[in-house]
């Protein structure tokens, strides 16, 4: 019996009533129309197309179109194929893509939108530059695959997500032109195209090393034809000519990395290539640092040079042939060495072999000092008969004449200009003979700028003008110009010497105040310049001439006022100038009350006890003195006993009285 699936009866009821009914059949038997892209499958008759009857689920034959799909899942490739899609013939497509919800549905659901799906889901991330890019800048039909793209069936190609490689050519232009494969991210990657940062040179057969490393890679490789593609496989890098140019020109049979090596053609290799120290002139110094060709002219390594004299090769001679005259012939290598041309071996040891030694001040000197100009046209054989060949003269001529004539060394020595070796001793040879308390004075005090006349900043050591005044300023403004004008024996004139010596300016031994109008006498000649010349009132200097010679002038009156005559008190009655005391008053010729008998004895206080206080000091009254014998001795005069009373006297002019103590 034939057996008749779970699924016949129903559906042979469904078609009757489909045939019989009052209504069309597709309204009866499909949930809704069809999206835009499946509308050629509209129709009663083409259900079948897209589903699988006699299941007992439901089932789709979604991949019999959409072969690329199937193709990706059978590659397990793409997104379908990450997600990892138990059954597609059955619900895993109907998940995503709903059909039968009308022509503008969207068929393809994005979660959460196309601008933010994730494209790590489909396996190929976007990385770099990629990810900036919007979706159409890829998924466009002139990057699809012909093995894929025959297999999309969509009209509009431009639609559909499928059909591209993760490869780079079908995308980006092969520069290489199928050199290197398709596989572009062994070298590039999507950030920076140029830079080929992923490619590893030293992997290659010919790996960089030294200064290679530095050199861009369009330098090697160069297209085979102009305007074509960079050539990269099959060159040549056998043999540095492969590439370089032989500089020697087939001079040489070794290989070039016997001598050199990539980190440099000048940096040779002696141990293994050419060795210049097995040559009769090995190569020492800064000599080891020059290029071949700067000696070996033209790349002629076969031509013998001469190396004898390094003028044989150092030309012209710098220093003009100025030591042809040495023993040597000025041979470079008695001054300079191959380490370097300075600085020169030749110093102060070699220099006290020449005509002029270095000494003291001289041995710190640098060379260029004395050997001008610099550069090539130093002069060497300069003079040094003089000091002043190389020195400016520092007294612009002051000692041309004779005895000095300019000799420097007279007064100075190469230890050092400023100690001058011009001592007092030989001052004193000089028209100005250092003496006395000058000895000690340093010599600046008198040599200095603005001296002698001089207005610019030369220090001046000849002096016209030798007297006192010249540097010294008169104290005495002038008051003994007459005195000071007086000649010496020499004609010279006194100055200030006609008074003070040049030992001490306090000292006047040369001074005799006897010869003025008032002679020194008695106790005066002890007495201090200072004490009798003072300086005036309102003035700021002392004056010695017109200095009064009245006694009270100069000293207190003591008695004060007693003996004045006409307002002057006659010291020299009663003293002179021998001392105060004693007096040489005549009691006897210039008093009422001459002194006789007993009183010719009696000292003066003896009677004259009274006193008067002026400015609270006691004066004693010698005027209008008692005269009565009673007015002393009192009443009862006897040998033994006296009696003498106290009194007062009345004083002139009302100033108080006198009293007896």
């Amino acid at each position: 019996m034939q057996y008749i699936g779970p699924l016949a009866i129903p559906l042979s009821v469904f078609f009757l009533f489909f045939f019989f009914a009052g209504v069309p059949a597709q309204a009866q038997i499909s949930p809704g129309p069809l999206a835009k892209a499946h509308q050629s499958l509209s129709g009663t008759v083409q259900c079948a197309t897209c589903h699988q009857f006699g299941t007992s689920t439901p089932t789709f034959k979604c991949l019999d179109c959409h072969k690329e799909v199937a193709h990706r899942l059978a590659a397990k490739h793409g997104y379908h194929a990450q997600i990892q899609m138990k059954n597609p013939n059955g619900k895993d497509c109907v998940r995503c893509h709903l059909d039968h919800n009308g022509e503008d549905f969207g068929l393809i659901h994005w979660e959460p939108s196309q601008k933010q799906f994730d494209h790590r889901l489909t396996g190929y991330i976007l990385e770099g530059k990629h990810a900036g890019l919007a979706c159409e800048k890829c998924h466009a039909p002139a990057y699809m695959v012909a093995e894929e793209r025959a297999l999309i069936k969509m009209k509009d190609l431009s639609k559909s997500f499928f059909g591209l490689s993760q490869n780079c050519v079908p995308c980006h232009k092969d520069v290489h032109k199928g050199q290197l494969g398709n596989d572009c991210l062994q070298c590039h990657n999507y950030i920076d195209w140029k830079a080929a940062k992923q490619f590893d040179h030293s992997k290659t057969r010919y790996p960089l090393t030294g200064l290679h490393l530095k050199v861009d890679c369009e330098k090697c490789h160069k297209p085979d034809v102009p305007g074509g593609p960079a050539r990269y496989r099959d060159m040549k890098f056998q043999a540095c000519i492969d590439c370089h140019i032989d500089p020697h020109k087939g001079s040489f049979k070794q290989r070039c990395e016997e001598c050199h090596t990539t980190a440099g053609w000048k940096k040779l290799l002696p141990a293994f290539g050419f060795d210049h120290s097995k040559t009769k002139y090995p190569l020492l110094g800064k000599h080891a640092e020059v290029g071949c060709a700067q000696c070996h002219l033209k790349a002629d390594f076969k031509k013998p040079l001469p190396f004898d004299n390094c003028n044989a090769c150092h030309k012209p001679d710098p220093h003009k042939g100025q030591f042809e005259a040495r023993p040597k012939k000025g041979e470079c290598a008695e001054c300079h060495t191959v380490d370097g041309w300075k600085p020169s071996l030749f110093g102060v040891k070699e220099h006290d072999t020449s005509k002029y030694p270095l000494k003291g001040k001289h041995i710190t000197v640098k060379c260029e000092k004395c050997h001008l100009p610099a550069g090539k046209d130093t002069i060497y054989k300069v003079k040094f008969a003089a000091c002043t060949d190389c020195h400016k003269d520092a007294h612009d001529g002051q000692f041309a004449a004779a005895p000095y004539r300019d000799k420097c060394e007279d007064c100075h020595t190469v230890l050092d200009f400023h100690r001058s070796t011009f001592t007092i001793a030989k001052h004193r040879k000089a028209r100005f003979a250092l003496s006395g308390a000058h000895a000690a004075v340093p010599c600046t005090d008198c040599h200095k700028v603005g001296a002698a006349g001089r207005t610019d900043k030369i220090l001046p050591f000849h002096f016209e003008d030798r007297t006192c005044t010249a540097c010294h300023t008169d104290v005495h403004h002038g008051e003994f110009n007459e005195r000071m004008a007086r000649r010496r024996a020499d004609g010279t004139p006194q100055g200030c010497e006609a008074c003070h010596n040049v030992r001490s300016w306090i000292e006047v031994s040369g001074f005799d105040h006897s010869k003025t109008k008032f002679p020194l006498l008695g106790a005066h000649r002890s007495a201090k310049c200072g004490d009798c010349h003072k300086v005036p009132v309102g003035k700021k200097e002392i004056q010695f001439k017109d200095t009064s010679q009245v006694c009270e002038d100069c000293h207190k009156d003591a008695h004060d006022g007693q003996f004045a005559k006409a307002g002057k008190t006659p010291c020299a009655d009663c003293h002179d100038s021998q001392r105060w005391v004693p007096s040489t008053f005549n009691h006897d010729t210039r008093t009422h009350f001459p002194l006789q008998g007993g009183h010719a004895g009696v000292a003066c206080g003896k009677c004259h006890k009274q006193t008067r206080m002026v400015d609270t000091k006691p004066v004693i009254v010698y005027k209008q003195a008692p005269s009565k014998c009673t007015d002393c001795h009192g009443p009862n005069i006897g040998p033994l006993k006296s009696s003498l009373r106290p009194y007062a006297v009345p004083l002139a002019g009302g100033r108080g009285a006198l009293t007896k103590p």
